[in-house]
Order: structure tokens, then sequence, then C-alpha cells
């Protein structure tokens, strides 16, 4: 059997060409795709604001016919008075207090002049007295005793007369009250004074300083005199 196209017309035997120009083709495309750049635009604009120049107006000066103000009255003349001179006055004769040759000169005799002492109101601290007050039930212990006596009788009075306020308690309320206080020359509390974290507290502190007896007061140099004390008073509740 005889073929019947021509042979020449046969591209069958092209179609590994016509691939391999495809596949190139293709590749191209692909490869300037991806190395394609795009940027992006910016669609912003800008507004721009005009500002108008100042308009400034001439303001015209208009002249007003407004009268002067009126003078002020006149000051009326002062009136002088002429007074005669008729009054006397007496010169007063300034004496010499220069002593002349022919005066004597009398020598007064000064006897001696006492001098009082004043009483100075001085407050000496506890610490330094020379003779600290005495507690009543410390006279007959030896002088270097004293004093610990002393505050022995004061912590032994403040336990003895002790009692917790009931508000304080119910609130929950505890601390240091410092009291500070006088004995005097006579020997009598004066002059409290309290730092207290409440007032309760410290009314019970100063109920418990004010039952204080009266002391032998304290000596400086022989002679009695104030002296200041002072103690701290704490209140704890204790947790059951």
């Amino acid at each position: 059997m005889i073929p019947k196209k021509n042979p020449k017309a046969d591209f069958s035997r092209y179609s590994l060409i016509f691939f391999q120009l495809g596949l190139v083709i293709m590749l191209a495309i692909t490869y300037f795709s991806l190395e394609w750049k795009s940027y992006p635009t910016d669609n912003n604009t800008l507004d721009l604001i005009s500002i108008d120049k100042t308009f400034e107006e001439e303001i015209p000066i208009v002249n007003l016919n407004t009268p002067p103000p009126p003078p002020p009255p006149a000051a009326a003349p002062e009136v002088l008075k002429i007074v005669e001179d008729v009054a006397k006055v007496e010169e007063t004769v300034m004496k010499s207090t220069e002593a002349s040759q022919d005066q004597k000169i009398e020598i007064v005799e000064i006897k001696s002049v006492k001098a009082e002492d004043e009483e100075e109101d001085v407050i000496v601290p506890f610490a330094v007295i020379e003779q600290s007050p005495i507690f009543p039930g410390c006279e007959s212990f030896p002088k270097d005793q004293q004093r610990n006596c002393f505050q022995e009788k004061i912590e032994k009075h403040v336990r003895d007369n002790f009692s917790y306020p009931q508000v304080a308690l119910e609130l929950g309320i505890q601390g240091r009250v410092y009291v500070l206080f006088e004995i005097d020359k006579e020997g009598y509390v004066s002059n409290l004074k309290f730092r207290a974290p409440d007032k309760n507290l410290e009314q019970e502190a100063r109920r418990i300083i004010s039952k204080l007896p009266k002391f032998i007061p304290g000596k400086q140099r022989g002679k009695p005199v104030k002296v200041a004390f002072s103690i701290p008073i704490n209140f704890m509740i204790q947790n059951q």
C-alpha cells in the first residue's frame, strides 16, 4: 500500500524539537515572572493649608471735643492771728555741780551690804541629782541604795495600779506610753507630760501616776530642787 501523504508534510518527526522549544519558552516565562519586581504606589496626597495674611484694619483717630476738667477750687488763705507776747517766762537757773575749793567734802562710810541669794527654779534630772527623791518606805536604806529603791517602788506602784482600758482592749490597741513628770520642792508630783499612741492609754497612765504618794524632795547642794523623772509604761495584749 502506498501512503497518500507527502513525506515532507509529516511534522511528527519535528515533535521533539517543538517539545524542547516549548519547554524553553515556559522556563523563560516562569523565570521572568519570578524575577519581576513591583513597587506599591502611594496614593496619599498632601493637603496644603493656605493661611491668609492677617488683615490689619487701621482705626482712624477721632478727636472728641471733650471739655477740659474744671480747675480745682482755690484754697482759702490762712488767717494769721498775731498774739502779743504777754506771758512772762521764768528762766531756769542751772546750778553748777562742780565743787568749789571752799566747799568741804564729807566722806560717808559705807557698811557692808548683805546680798540676798535669789533662789533659782532649777530642774535637775533624776540621773544626776546629788540626793535623789526618797520614796516613802526607802528612808531606812543607805544613801547609795535609795535611788534603786525609788525606781523599784515606782515600778511596783505601776504594776499594782495597772488596769488595761476596756475600750483599748476591745479594739486591740497596744503600745508604749512615755511619762515625764517632776517632783517639786515640796515632794509632790507636778507638770505631767505624756506621749502615747492612743488617748485611752494616756488616760490610764495619767491615772496611775496621779496616785503616787508624796515624796521626800531631792536636794542639790543641800537645797531642795525640782527633779525630773521619766518612766515608760508598756500596754501589751497577751494572746491566749
